[in-house]
């Protein structure tokens, strides 16, 4: 029987609007487009104190989604943790990312989980489980190969990459190089938007740097950027509408992008479409299966120093910097939805 119903599920942690959220938004959008009976489905999701963790997960495993209303769902696609613990005989995953504190970002200052036997524990529970729920999947897909290497890493499981286009595509466009950099995002430790502003103390005069996003970490970059003497040079405009963030991409230098093990980076695809080099680091995942270090931005160290370097290379030479803008177009301007939505509703 061919799908027609779908439910896309979203573990949604209220006030919080990034990337995650941004997807699942769009892959609902997309369905209903292409003329699938398409609806979110949205449960809250609290991960502190630890002792939390494991009963929201339970809250999906409760839930039955094979019909709503009398109606059969034909297809329910999983996004991130805890969703794919849902009930539905056709479950397919599209993996944003596991609960990350307890994977890859163990034992890094990203994570809260120590080697104490409460946390060991508790990881070995996460991951089994997880190993369960998604193994159930009929089929099991990632948001980037960086994504899919970690579930096969992790729990043993084949997964492949899928793709997507940025929320903003079709709005991008090319404008000047201007005199400013750019960070988008929230601003939280992962997302290491500090050491961008440890960067500009290596930047030449006239950049600055523009941060368009907020997060828990903002007073704590702000108050850096003040002891390094660069606050007249750093712009933080907290959210903005998409208006202003189309503007930003048009008009900037280059795109700045340096998280670390990052899971996709929808801003990597975005500053290309708007023709836009990428300055990104060695160690920041999904960025680098699409940045090529000379080719299309620069694949840094993930240090202010040669960060900066690569600000000062493409505020000296514009025209190196339009050039690389238009390699990574090329690349970005081939993902696109309908093999994205043929690939979801055909497993």
């Amino acid at each position: 029987m061919p799908v027609r119903t779908v439910l896309v599920c979203e573990a949604q942690v209220p006030f919080v609007h990034g990337g995650a959220e941004v997807h699942v938004r769009e892959l609902t959008r997309e369905l209903t487009a292409r003329g699938y009976l398409a609806e979110l489905v949205s449960i809250p999701f609290k991960w502190y104190p630890k002792e939390e963790i494991l009963p929201h997960a339970a809250a999906w495993r409760l839930i039955d989604l094979s019909e709503s209303n009398g109606r059969p769902v034909d297809l329910v696609i999983a996004s991130k943790f805890p969703t794919y613990f849902v009930r539905h005989p056709n479950k397919v995953a599209w993996l944003i990312h596991q609960y990350r504190a307890a994977y890859e970002l163990c034992g890094t200052v990203y994570s809260d989980f120590g080697h104490n036997e409460r946390d060991v524990g508790l990881r070995d529970t996460l991951v089994q489980l997880d190993t369960q729920m998604l193994g159930e999947c009929r089929r099991l897909f990632a948001n980037a190969r960086n994504t899919a290497n970690r579930v096969t890493k992790f729990n043993g499981l084949p997964a492949e990459p899928l793709y997507h286009p940025p929320r903003l595509a079709s709005r991008l466009e090319a404008g000047i190089y201007g005199d400013y950099v750019l960070s988008v995002g929230r601003i939280e430790s992962v997302k290491r938007v500090d050491l961008l502003v440890s960067a500009m103390a290596h930047v030449d005069r006239p950049i600055r740097l523009i941060v368009a996003g907020d997060g828990t970490q903002r007073p704590n970059v702000e108050r850096l950027a003040a002891e390094l003497g660069v606050s007249d040079r750093v712009d933080f405009l907290g959210t903005v509408d998409d208006d202003a963030l189309v503007t930003l991409y048009r008009d900037t230098l280059a795109v700045v992008y340096p998280p670390f093990d990052e899971d996709f980076g929808y801003v990597t695809l975005e500053a290309f479409l708007a023709r836009k080099p990428v300055v990104t680091a060695t160690d920041s995942g999904g960025p680098i299966e699409f940045v090529v270090d000379g080719v299309n931005g620069f694949v840094s160290p993930p240090e202010p120093a040669p960060i900066a370097a690569a600000i000062n290379a493409l505020a000296s030479d514009r025209r190196r910097a339009a050039a690389l803008g238009d390699a990574g177009y090329t690349r970005a301007r081939q993902i696109t939805w309908d093999g994205v939505i043929e690939k979801l509703v055909s497993s």
